[in-house]
């Protein structure tokens, strides 16, 4: 059988139906975890190899040509036989009765990996399901090494050799015990943040990287911690034992700011949003049970609102 030599890989096929969904670029970049710039290039490959233009370009976003119409029908089509495909592959592999291995970042293996697997046990009540803790970088190097099918990321931990989705957003939020001089008055400059030695997570972990760099990017790079810890628990039990301030995902202070126990303090200028990602190996791809969870993630997206400071 001769390959057609029109068809884009399916990679790209997915990328022009998010784009068709999303109506620009930049918002199918946030769905796909991907740069506006991997994007315009997938979609410009795809056009080169169809010879057709499937979109119409303007300032505020795209859509469709006439004949992009029909390209994004059958590309979305074509999608849909090669999940079918996948499936099919896996039920025939048994890969639905194995043990799924799955890394996730502290914060995320905390606070929403546990909702996420009962949403799968749900569907699959066969599934056996492994979660290892670690930081983002870790769960990147064991992903990429083939320990396990999926891995769990905050901002950080997803360059090279991995794919990756967005599945949820947080904030992370300076935080202080309620009696603390910050409470008070609820702001502070970067500055005094900078010069203060706070609580915090390990080098490697998403919340260290983030913080590091949205302090260094207002021009105050952070001072040397007071305490390295390795999971979010340990901050939390450490700040509330010392006093001192710490940065922490805005999922695992929501109750203790419910009821008082900690307060948000706002940095002046400063704002520290963060992408949830699945990442997979890229040549392995993502099939099966790992998919499904995935899948799971995106629909609980939100379930969980976000504190502001």
């Amino acid at each position: 059988m001769v390959v057609p030599v029109h068809v884009p890989e399916l990679a790209t096929l997915d990328v022009l139906v998010t784009v068709a969904r999303a109506g620009s670029m930049n918002a199918a970049a946030g769905k796909l975890g991907m740069s506006q710039q991997a994007v315009s290039a997938r979609v410009h490959a795809a056009e080169r190899e169809t010879g057709m233009a499937v979109f119409r370009r303007s300032a505020t976003g795209v859509e469709p040509t006439t004949e992009g119409v029909v390209i994004l029908e059958w590309a979305a089509a074509v999608l849909d036989q090669a999940q079918r495909f996948s499936a099919g592959v896996d039920s025939l592999l048994g890969q639905r009765s194995a043990t799924l291995t799955v890394a996730a970042s502290m914060t995320i293996a905390e606070y929403l990996m546990p909702e996420w697997v009962v949403a799968l046990r749900d569907a699959h009540p066969e599934v056996k399901v492994r979660v290892w803790p670690m930081n983002s970088t870790e769960v990147r190097a064991r992903v990429v090494a083939g320990e396990c099918a999926v891995g769990f990321v905050e901002d950080g931990g997803v360059q090279g050799g991995v794919t990756a989705r967005v599945v949820d957003h947080d904030e992370l939020l300076l935080v202080v015990p309620s009696d603390h001089a910050w409470a008070r008055k609820g702001r502070v400059a970067p500055s005094t943040v900078a010069r203060t030695a706070l609580v915090q997570r390990e080098s490697g972990s998403g919340t260290r990287v983030v913080f590091t760099d949205a302090m260094t990017a207002a021009g105050h790079p952070p001072a040397e911690p007071m305490l390295e810890l390795n999971s979010v628990s340990a901050v939390r039990a450490a700040m509330l034992s010392a006093g001192s301030p710490a940065v922490l995902s805005s999922l695992s202070v929501r109750d203790d700011l419910r009821r008082g126990t900690l307060a948000a303090v706002a940095i002046d200028g400063v704002t520290m949003p963060r992408q949830l990602r699945a990442i997979w190996d890229r040549d392995r791809g993502l099939r099966g049970p790992a998919r499904d969870l995935v899948d799971h993630a995106i629909k609980g997206r939100g379930v969980y609102p976000t504190p502001t400071s």
